[in-house]
C-alpha cells in the first residue's frame, strides 16, 4: 500500500531560530528608532523618579535649533527673479552656507562692447535689489568683475586691458545697486581681468562665459525666536546661580 503525500513540505528545524532571530532584530531596530527621538526632559523627569527625595529637583532641559542662515530661501527667490528677466543661459546661481552667488554673463549683463548695462540686465537688477532689501539681518554684497584672454575685443575708450575692463564692469554694477537703494558701506568691488577663467578649452561658446560678473551676497542672520529662547536660558542660569526661584511673575529667593 503507497504511503499518503504529505499535505504540508516540511522545513528545517534551523528555520525557525532564524525567523525568531529576524524577528528579535526587527525589535531591536525599531528601539533604537524609538529611542533616537528621545524627549530629554521627559527622561530626565521619568529617572528622577528613582532618585529618592531629589526627585522633586529633576533638571529640566531645553533644545535650542542652531542659528539658520538664510542663503537657500534667498537663493530661490531670485532664482524665480532671473528666471522671469533674463533667458537661462544668461546666468548661474552658486549656494551655500556662507553665501549666494549670481553669476551673469557679461553678453547678457552689458551692451555690447559696451560699459553700459542692458536693459534687460536693469530690470532683473531692480528686483534684485527688491529682494536683498527684505533681508532682516547683516549683509555683504562683493561685485567681481571677469574677463576672458584677449578682451576687449575691440578697442574701449580709456579701458587699457582686461584687468581695467573687468574692474570698470564691476564698478558699473556696483554703481548701479548704490542708485538704487544699497548702502555703500555693504559693497565692494573687485576685477580680476583674465586671471580666472570658467572655461580654458579653446570653445568659443564656453570660452564667451569667462566674461563675466559674480554678485557675492553674505548674510549673517540669526532667528529672532531663537535669540528670545537663548536670552531665556541665560536668564535662568542667572537666577540658578544667584539662589532665585522664579514662580511665573513672583520671585522670591531661598
Amino acid at each position: 500500500m503507497r504511503k499518503k503525500k504529505a499535505e504540508c513540505k516540511n522545513f528545517p528545524a534551523w528555520l525557525t531560530s532564524f525567523s525568531d532571530l529576524m524577528s528579535l532584530l526587527l525589535t531591536f531596530f525599531i528601539l533604537l528608532y524609538s529611542m533616537s527621538s528621545l524627549d530629554i526632559s521627559k527622561a530626565a523627569k521619568f529617572l528622577s523618579y528613582f532618585q529618592g527625595e531629589r526627585a522633586q529637583y529633576f533638571k529640566k532641559f531645553s533644545i535650542v535649533k542652531p542659528i539658520k542662515l538664510y542663503t537657500k530661501d534667498l537663493a530661490k527667490k531670485l532664482g524665480k527673479i532671473l528666471a522671469r528677466t533674463l533667458p537661462i543661459s544668461g546666468y548661474q546661481i552658486v549656494v551655500t552656507k556662507q553665501y549666494v552667488l549670481l553669476r551673469i554673463f557679461n553678453r547678457i549683463l552689458f551692451k555690447k562692447n559696451s560699459l553700459e548695462l542692458s536693459p534687460e540686465a536693469k530690470k532683473a537688477l531692480n528686483e534684485v535689489v527688491k529682494t536683498i532689501k527684505m533681508i532682516d539681518g547683516n549683509y555683504t554684497i562683493r561685485v567681481e568683475g571677469h574677463t576672458d584672454i584677449g578682451e576687449p575685443k575691440k578697442p574701449i575708450e580709456d579701458i587699457k586691458d582686461p584687468w581695467d575692463l573687468s574692474l570698470r564692469r564691476a564698478t558699473a554694477t556696483v554703481r548701479y545697486l548704490i542708485s538704487k537703494g544699497i548702502p555703500q558701506n555693504k559693497l565692494v568691488a573687485i576685477g580680476y581681468g583674465d586671471a580666472r577663467p570658467l572655461y580654458t578649452w579653446n570653445n568659443p561658446i564656453l570660452r564667451a562665459r569667462n566674461s563675466r560678473v559674480e554678485i557675492y551676497i553674505q548674510i549673517e542672520k540669526e532667528r529672532k525666536d531663537i535669540e528670545k529662547l537663548i536670552k531665556e536660558e541665560q536668564q535662568k542660569i542667572k537666577h540658578k546661580k544667584e539662589g532665585v526661584i522664579l514662580n511665573g511673575t513672583n520671585k522670591t529667593k531661598q
